[in-house]
């Protein structure tokens, strides 16, 4: 009975993260390691991640960013790739420490800025292909990939249905790619994808609720709760990797 109640959730907080909602999708797997090892959680809910992606896909198709997304469809897949040859050797709860650390002072420092405007960045090829390398690595070990993906894309204020529609699409494509290292590990099975398809329901609910929520939003409140949330999933995951080491 607990395993379905934390499922339920955890598929609702990846619905709600693919319909536009930022951050809470990162709360679905410790929300599911609850009551089986993150690693199972993690494998579990990729198909579910993968459902989810598709009903947000369809609605902010339309919204993208073509140069941000052209640079993390080049440098997530290497991030992917590394860490599936590491995945024996990297302390997972060293990883999250520090993602949690660099999320942390990033949230601060937008926060500490917030009351002098400053200019849209340009998105740039040298500091996309370092921070979408660490998003594909990181969302590879612990679909964590939301935080080096904000520390690149926050500072181009990018308007908020573009912002939400890059993000959907990106995460979408590295998905589909961690597919195969994942099958290779192991994590997916029969079991695993019957599971999975119960959830995708919740799941799917909970996109058409996040998209909803998104378009209501006012835009300056939008951007201040992304960096608002990205600041305590930051600090949660620091207390986590530190508290694991």
């Amino acid at each position: 009975m607990m395993f379905w109640v934390a499922a339920t959730f955890a598929a609702i907080f990846v619905g709600l993260g693919k319909g536009g909602v930022p951050v809470v999708t990162a709360l679905a797997v410790p929300v599911l390691a609850l009551v089986i090892s993150p690693i199972a959680a993690a494998g579990l809910l990729l198909p579910v991640y993968i459902v989810a992606d598709f009903f947000g896909l369809m609605a902010y198709r339309k919204y993208f960013n073509g140069r941000v997304l052209l640079i993390m469809m080049v440098a997530m897949p290497p991030g992917v790739l590394l860490g599936y040859l590491t995945v024996d050797l990297v302390s997972e709860a060293l990883i999250v420490a520090l993602l949690g650390l660099i999320g942390a002072v990033f949230a601060l420092t937008m926060m500490l800025r917030s009351k002098v405007e400053k200019p849209a960045r340009r998105p740039k090829w040298g500091a996309g292909l370092f921070w979408g390398g660490i998003t594909g690595f990181t969302s590879f070990v612990s679909h964590s990939g939301g935080v080096p993906y904000q520390v690149y894309t926050l500072p181009l204020k990018m308007e908020k249905l573009t912002f939400t529609g890059t993000m959907i699409i990106a995460f979408a494509y590295i998905n589909l790619i961690k597919l195969i290292p994942y099958y290779a590990l192991g994590q997916l099975n029969v079991s695993n994808l019957k599971i999975a398809f119960v959830l995708m329901v919740p799941a799917g609910l909970a996109v058409l609720s996040g998209v909803r929520l998104v378009r209501i939003l006012p835009e300056k409140l939008f951007f201040k709760f992304i960096v608002w949330a990205l600041l305590l999933l930051s600090l949660k995951l620091l207390w986590d990797g530190v508290s694991a080491l």
